[in-house]
């Protein structure tokens, strides 16, 4: 008698679940790309571009994965997205926009940008503008400071530092390398209190900076797309780095 060859799992596509924080209903959906479309449109409409790093893009990469696996149709969309749609919605909060967007009722992304139109690059703005290191700074001195370090937040310092530098790599022993250990640390510290802060690391963050910039609304959108790429729920920390670089923009601005 033969024996029965054991089966192989099935690969199963990514679904909405597996890289937003949403309800169940939305969740078990996998992501096709003619959602993906819907909210690259509904992005570029509200915001006239696609967020770097933001729900669309995820969404694109989730769908072409999904389809070169051939575990979905091209043509496929869920109930969700088919009845309800997706939407990209803006609240003005002081100087800046919240923006929030969602596949039907399910929020997948939320994040906080300056609000201006930069008229001036960021080397001939005022020499009393704010600088990256300074917002890091500030951002050590908001409740987000007393928080544990996160990757969200590594990855965050770690494109500040870039922008502040102008290098395309993170500094070994810099800001951005501190901030990176710190965070892996913090996933194999137990004890809170073990756990290494936001403001451990920024805390004087001119000083350790081995150059500096003031803030201009492209570093703000590079800062924040590196946030929220690195948060599973794809919001900002309110008073963490990406929304104080953000406020920094808006003063340089405003000045």
């Amino acid at each position: 008698m033969s024996q029965e060859q054991p089966q192989r799992p099935q690969q199963e596509p990514i679904k909405y679940g597996d890289v937003f924080n949403v309800s169940d209903e939305l969740a078990s959906k996998p992501i096709t790309p003619k959602e993906a479309a819907m909210m690259q449109a509904t992005e570029n409409q509200a915001l006239g571009t696609t967020q770097k790093g933001g729900p669309a893009a995820v969404m694109q990469s989730a769908a072409a994965v999904n389809v070169t696996a051939g575990l979905i149709n091209r043509d496929d969309i869920s109930n969700v997205a088919r009845d309800q749609g997706m939407s990209v919605s803006e609240t003005k909060v002081g100087n800046n926009r919240v923006i929030t967007e969602c596949v039907g009722r399910e929020v997948v992304g939320q994040f906080v940008e300056p609000n201006i139109a930069m008229k001036n690059p960021g080397s001939t703005l005022d020499g009393d503008a704010v600088t990256i290191g300074e917002a890091l700074e500030a951002s050590a001195l908001t409740s987000a400071g007393d928080k544990p370090l996160e990757m969200s937040d590594a990855a965050a310092i770690q494109a500040a530092e870039m922008r502040a530098t102008g290098k395309n790599e993170t500094e070994a022993g810099g800001l951005g390398a501190t901030a990176q250990s710190a965070a892996t640390n913090n996933t194999r510290t137990l004890p809170f209190t073990q756990k290494t802060t936001l403001s451990d690391v920024l805390t004087d963050a001119r000083e350790k900076l081995q150059s500096d910039k003031a803030v201009t609304k492209e570093d703000a959108e590079g800062v924040i797309g590196a946030e929220i790429r690195n948060k599973p729920n794809m919001r900002t920390t309110p008073g963490g780095v990406a929304a104080s670089v953000a406020a920094a923009a808006t003063l340089n601005q405003n000045k």
